[in-house]
C-alpha cells in the first residue's frame, strides 16, 4: 500500500464531493480537515486493518463537534 491514498467522498455538511488525502503510515488516526467547499470543519476517522497485500482502509467522516 502507498503512504498516501486519495479518497473521494462527500462533505457531511455541504453534501459537495471532496477528495481527502489520506496518510496511511499508521493504522489509526483522527484529525480534522476543512471542507474544500464550505470550509466547515470535518472529523476524519482513518482505520487501516488487514495484512500487506489486503490493507482495509476505513474512512469515517463526522461534523465537528467542538465547532460553535
Amino acid at each position: 500500500m502507498n503512504t498516501w491514498e486519495e479518497y473521494a467522498t462527500a462533505c457531511p455538511y455541504c453534501n459537495a464531493p471532496i477528495t481527502l488525502l489520506l496518510d496511511c503510515s499508521e493504522a489509526y488516526q483522527e484529525y480534522i480537515e476543512d471542507c474544500e467547499v464550505c470550509c466547515q470543519p470535518i472529523t476524519v476517522h482513518l482505520r487501516i486493518s488487514g495484512d500487506l497485500e489486503n490493507d482495509v482502509i476505513q474512512v469515517e467522516l463526522s461534523q465537528d463537534h467542538y465547532s460553535e
